[in-house]
């Protein structure tokens, strides 16, 4: 498929889309009616639902579980407790199991059928030895799992004290005794070990009944003690997920979050820039083999002598890996005929740097858009504590007024972030579908655009007006500040929609056009109805006025090179920005 009537046929696709602007006399505070739904807008096709828990959720969830369990079966909250541990939670499969055969239920959790009372003896006038320590002491002052081995309780703080200070296996501890199961349930732990211990204990037996849950998973942010809670078939939509401590990631596949990237492309691109392969490219692509030994040798400079590295010491020449005995005088620049080795080898060498190059340059890309976006999370926490009540003291307003440069900050954020996935999408686009590359890197290219020119906004422009050195930006300046970075916010929050539902659908528009081309429909049906698609600015209410803002992108019969396809994008900017200067 020709590349400029692809252009053509994408810029005009993409352009359908209407932006609205506000009228002159809109109330400036407006653009606080987008909050909270402005960043996820770019996230609302197939968007899911997901409940953030805190800790105290998670307890009464927990909670109503052991109760539930302790009411059907008919045993103390303790036992139900274990059983739950034992059944990784799952009320179903222990009820099942409980009716089934509750004997062998006991016997795998090591729950004994005693009264409770029996654990802790209250008996005074009676001495026992203990089995740990072989002390004398009153029955009163020892404890049993239940069974009949008695152990003093000092013994009994010291090994359960040591077991919660281990981990979480002290949720399945058994008695001292090596030949007994007999469990030690929550009821012991409480009566035996300290506050600070116990605490522990409850905080083991909470993470794993998030971490034996099918629909609740911790958030991995570093700190953060917030679970999601998400009910889903994950056969399609995204899973992203945006916690209260603001790290985004999958709930799906627990990477950073990643839409419009499936979890299988993302976990072949980590796992390519975690692997040793990239390694074992460059080493093909830019060294080659000691023609003696097979050791691999990099050459940084001198001349074409080469000396292998002892104990080998063999002497070859770089360009034709030629022994250099008898080399001297003599040159090599005559074209060896296939057949030899030397051309396949120096063609593999050449097929891996350009894959190196390939991979460097989505790379490069992937990890400067990450190192935008938590550059952008560093800005936001400092403009949302400090910046925003200076700006507030300075032009006299209330920092809910500002909330517009909250949102920008918010969007730029989310659009890094989506940015930076594109780049791994664009790497694994097949090699033989140029025109989904082509039409990819058009919508991209579209998107990236509109966020630089935001950030840029947002951070350079928006410091003059923080700064406000002897009071030179008036109240009118920073209103116009006002409606421009708002109006950049929706727009490109405009593009970005189009750039995630586009990847959204496998680039499915290319097929259609290139099905369409074929029978002979398509781009010359689209041009003879009309040449020119435009993004025009409205009012709210739908009618047009003097003084709304609009934003055309016109394109032609002609096919449109880079530098044409940037005028028409900036012919829409100014036209807006000579509205603002107004």
């Amino acid at each position: 498929m020709d590349s400029d009537r692809l252009l053509q046929y994408t810029f005009s696709l993409y352009s359908d889309d209407e932006v609205y602007y506000d009228d002159d006399d809109r109330d400036l505070g407006d653009a606080t009616d987008d909050y909270n739904v402005l960043v996820n807008r770019v996230n609302s096709t197939s968007e899911k639902g997901y409940l953030l828990l805190k800790e105290d959720d998670l307890v009464q969830r927990q909670q109503e579980d052991i109760t539930n369990v302790t009411t059907v079966l008919s045993i103390p909250r303790d036992s139900a407790c274990m059983l739950l541990l034992r059944y990784n939670w799952d009320v179903s499969r222990l009820h099942e199991a409980w009716f089934q055969d509750e004997a062998k239920v006991r016997g795998s959790v090591g729950l004994l059928d005693v009264d409770p009372a029996v654990k802790f003896p209250q008996t005074v006038d009676k001495i026992v030895d203990c089995g740990i320590c072989f002390d004398s002491v009153r029955k009163c002052d020892t404890a049993t799992c239940g069974c009949d081995h008695s152990f003093c309780k000092m013994c009994w703080r010291s090994y359960v004290c040591t077991a919660i200070n281990d981990g979480p296996g002290c949720l399945t501890l058994r008695c001292p005794e090596p030949s007994c199961d007999a469990a030690v349930g929550p009821d012991m732990i409480n009566e035996l070990a300290t506050l600070t211990e116990r605490k522990r204990y409850d905080l083991f037996s909470l993470r794993t009944y998030v971490e034996s849950s099918k629909n609740i998973k911790w958030c991995p942010g570093p700190g953060c003690d917030y679970a999601v809670g998400f009910d889903d078939d994950f056969e399609n939509g995204s899973y992203d997920v945006s916690c209260f401590c603001k790290h985004g990631f999958c709930w799906k596949c627990m990477e950073d979050a990643h839409r419009p990237l499936d979890c299988e492309t993302v976990g072949k691109w980590v796992l390519k820039n975690n692997a040793e392969a990239e390694n074992t490219n460059w080493i093909l692509a830019y060294t080659k083999p000691c023609p003696k030994c097979k050791r691999s040798i990099e050459k940084n400079n001198g001349c074409m002598h080469m000396t292998c590295r002892q104990p080998c010491g063999y002497e070859f020449c770089w360009l034709c890996l030629g022994p250099y005995r008898g080399h001297d005088g003599r040159a090599c620049n005559a074209y060896t005929k296939e057949g030899s080795g030397v051309p396949e080898a120096e063609h593999q060498r050449e097929l891996a740097k350009k894959a190196i190059e390939r991979y460097t340059h989505y790379y490069e890309r992937w990890a400067a858009n990450e190192k935008s976006r938590k550059q952008a999370l560093s800005d936001l926490h400092k403009i949302e504590t400090v910046d925003l009540m200076t700006l507030s003291l300075n032009y006299c307003q209330p920092e809910t007024q500002l909330q517009f440069i909250m949102d920008a900050w918010l969007q730029i954020v989310e659009c890094r972030r989506v940015l930076k996935w594109t780049y791994a999408y664009g790497y694994y686009i097949p090699k033989t579908e140029e025109a989904k590359r082509i039409f990819f890197e058009y919508v991209q290219g579209e998107a990236e655009s509109g966020l630089e020119r935001l950030h840029l906004c947002a951070e350079k422009e928006l410091q003059t007006y923080i700064m406000n050195e002897d009071d030179d930006a008036s109240e009118e300046q920073f209103n116009c500040f006002r409606v421009k970075l708002s109006d950049l916010t929706r727009v490109t929050r405009s593009y970005f929609e189009n750039l995630v539902r586009a990847l959204e659908n496998g680039l499915s528009d290319v097929e259609s056009h290139e099905a369409q081309t074929k029978d002979g429909t398509g781009l010359d049906q689209g041009e003879a109805g009309g040449s020119s698609s435009n993004v025009r600015g409205r009012s709210r209410s739908g009618q047009a006025s003097d003084g709304s803002k609009r934003m055309r992108m016109t394109t032609t019969r002609r096919p449109m090179n880079d530098t044409q396809r940037h005028a028409a994008w900036m012919a829409g900017e100014s036209s807006s920005n000579d509205q603002l200067g107004d």
